[in-house]
């Protein structure tokens, strides 16, 4: 608890301070949810014989943005929604307003972000995450 407190204090200081590199922004928001489309998105072509060409994420609206620590680093659940556009051969298909409720979690070094989704076993609380390189 003592140490999720301090991150927060840390975060909130750090961003005070112009430290935009330690704050989500909406690109790379964007990405992560780009990297969940595209994994849902083949697991349905597969299934269901689909042929969808690409998509499009347009709109994203950020609404929440909670501070956390997982695995001992800083990291985000952030919240909110966005349009997806997406084509196939003959038509495009739009899904407006999805909802999107993403973790996001910087590495040591500071470079790099990363993906995190809970073990699929989990409950209410995720006993573990995956974790998916972003940028």
């Amino acid at each position: 608890m003592v140490r999720l407190l301090v991150t927060v204090i840390l975060l909130v200081l750090l961003a005070g301070c112009g430290t935009i590199g330690l704050l989500p922004t909406p690109e790379l928001v964007q990405k992560a949810i780009a990297l969940q489309v595209e994994q849902t998105q083949e697991e349905l072509n597969q299934k269901l014989d689909l042929h969808s060409e690409s998509f499009e994420i347009k709109r994203l609206r950020i609404r929440e943005e909670e501070p956390l620590t997982i695995a001992s680093l800083p990291a985000f659940h952030v919240r909110g929604t966005y349009d997806l556009i997406l084509h196939f051969p003959n038509r495009q298909l739009q899904q407006l307003q999805q909802p999107f409720d993403v973790y996001l979690q910087i590495q040591q070094e500071g470079k790099s972000w990363r993906l995190l989704l809970p073990e699929e076993d989990s409950a209410v609380i995720p006993k573990g995450w995956r974790s998916y390189l972003i940028l």
